[in-house]
């Protein structure tokens, strides 16, 4: 019984607890805590329930068949390698992701085929609106960026999803702190209060996306989310016609440890926001376990425009279904400098004007 006490260790700080037959209990002799011997008997067993992560996946199997495939081509980027497919109608001449040369490399066959599709709600024409409206109010752009862009090779992609359905049951363990401060004439006092705090129940996971794509950015990709997967449909190669399909490089299998992160993080924060009153709450431990877990292949609509300037990339991206529109802007440093030195000019003169009223 002594060497198993001997092994717990503080909730606090992680030191070894000692028994302390002064006051009977279990006593940290780094932090000074105190625990009932029962209370650590009930901590560890707790701790034994919570167990490791358990998730695993079933992915997809169905492939094209040889009539679906019939007037797809397959063109290859000769800069980023990447591979994207289009039927005759498209016209594909340059990558939708670095704005390069791509060539035709022969019919398609052989890959997954989409469960579902997002089919594109905006055209062409609201892409470039949106593009233009991005532009308004940024003082410090350069003229010539917005002068020398090629606006109409804004490019409709369908970009490859693999979308993460399951039951996750959880339980998360949290080390919670209550803080009472005071002070004297002397002193400022602060007292800390330790807890534990566990949760444990049932989340539903539906659609939870990783896109299948090397080439797109994954950050880029989830700041055009929501999606909205009650407007998919069935696919079938027809929404294809006059828009470009990428084709995925990055399998289920490979996605599975981005989607677990996903899931495993949005567990972790909705049992967090129930445990309340404390004025820190640190993630100690969590264990998720998914069942009926399945991963389903879709395509969701993505309109891209790449512009090279000075040197550097700078990709634009709106979804296809909401307009929600994003990219990053370059600064003109000349303007930049004449916005600072201005702002700084007003500065000097107001604190001017302040310290003559204050020595009158």
């Amino acid at each position: 019984m002594a060497d198993q006490l001997l092994q717990y260790k503080c909730p606090c700080c992680a030191g070894k607890l000692e028994f302390n037959s002064g006051v009977q209990q279990m006593k940290c002799p780094y932090c000074d805590s105190e625990f009932s011997i029962e209370a650590m008997q009930e901590n560890a067993a707790a701790e034994g329930e919570q167990g490791q992560d358990e998730m695993s996946w079933d992915t997809p199997q169905e492939t094209w068949t040889e009539d679906e495939a019939t007037g797809m081509k397959v063109y290859k980027c000769q800069s980023c390698g990447g591979e994207i497919v289009a039927d005759d109608t498209a016209g594909a001449s340059v990558c939708p992701y670095c704005d390069n040369p791509v060539v035709m490399t022969g019919q398609f066959a052989g890959d997954l085929k989409p469960e579902f599709i997002i089919p594109f709600k905006l055209d062409k024409e609201a892409a470039k609106a949106a593009f233009k409206q991005h532009f308004q109010g940024k003082k410090l752009l350069p003229k010539p960026f917005k002068d020398q862009h090629e606006i109409d090779e804004i490019k409709g992609v369908y970009v490859p999803v693999w979308l993460f359905d399951a039951k996750a049951k959880a339980v998360v363990q949290y080390k919670a702190q209550k803080i009472k401060r005071w002070s004297d004439d002397n002193y400022n006092y602060e007292k800390h209060d330790f807890y534990t705090a566990r949760r444990a129940g049932t989340m539903a996971f539906e659609g939870v996306p990783v896109d299948g794509s090397s080439k797109m950015d994954d950050t880029m990709m989830e700041s055009l989310e929501p999606f909205d997967l009650k407007q998919a449909v069935p696919f079938t190669p027809a929404y294809l016609s006059g828009y470009l399909a990428d084709k995925y490089d990055v399998t289920a299998e490979e996605s599975i440890d981005h989607a677990n992160e996903r899931i495993k993080k949005s567990v972790e924060k909705a049992f967090r926001d129930t445990v309340k009153g404390y004025e820190q709450v640190e993630t100690e431990h969590s264990a998720v376990k998914l069942e009926n877990a399945k991963a389903k292949y879709a395509m969701y609509p993505v309109w891209l425009l790449n512009i090279k300037w000075n040197g550097q990339n700078y990709p634009f991206a709106m979804n296809g279904q909401t307009g929600k529109f994003i990219g990053d802007l370059p600064a003109d440093k000349g303007t930049a400098m004449k916005y600072f030195f201005g702002i700084a000019g007003i500065l000097t003169v107001v604190f001017s004007i302040i310290g003559m009223l204050l020595s009158k």
